[in-house]
């Protein structure tokens, strides 16, 4: 095949895949091939191959060395010894679960969800 042979085609299997781009939301590729009397194995081959043609056309950007890394020391102010924080708002709470430095206050109208949430995690710590 000549290329000029090759190119009409090209341009023609361009503008069919333009054409069954462009077709109604609602209408599958495989129906507007049907409708059109083109084959699907064609249209796919050809579908493929601009694909492959675009992507090598692409610029794709250098491969660049991977950035010196470096660090820095930052400073961190010795912390004033840990105070509990008691964050109860009008009543104190019903029950306090205490598990080394955790403690957990639970009050009256928790959830059993919750509740059960909380022991499933105290379980595991």
């Amino acid at each position: 095949m000549d290329q000029s042979t090759h190119d009409v085609r090209r341009t023609n299997w361009l503008n069919i895949i333009e054409q069954c781009q462009q077709r109604p939301e609602n209408m599958t590729v495989k129906q507007w091939l049907a409708d059109n009397g083109i084959k699907e194995k064609s249209y796919y081959y050809w579908l493929r191959k601009f694909r492959k043609e675009a992507y090598e056309q692409m610029q794709m950007p250098p491969a660049t060395s991977s950035p010196e890394i470096t660090f820095a020391e930052i400073s961190v102010p010795l912390s004033r010894q840990e105070e509990p924080i008691h964050s109860f708002q009008e009543q104190p709470p019903a029950a306090i679960i205490k598990n080394g430095a955790l403690s957990i206050a639970i009050s009256n109208d928790i959830s059993e969800a919750l509740l059960d949430r909380i022991f499933q995690v105290i379980r595991h710590a």
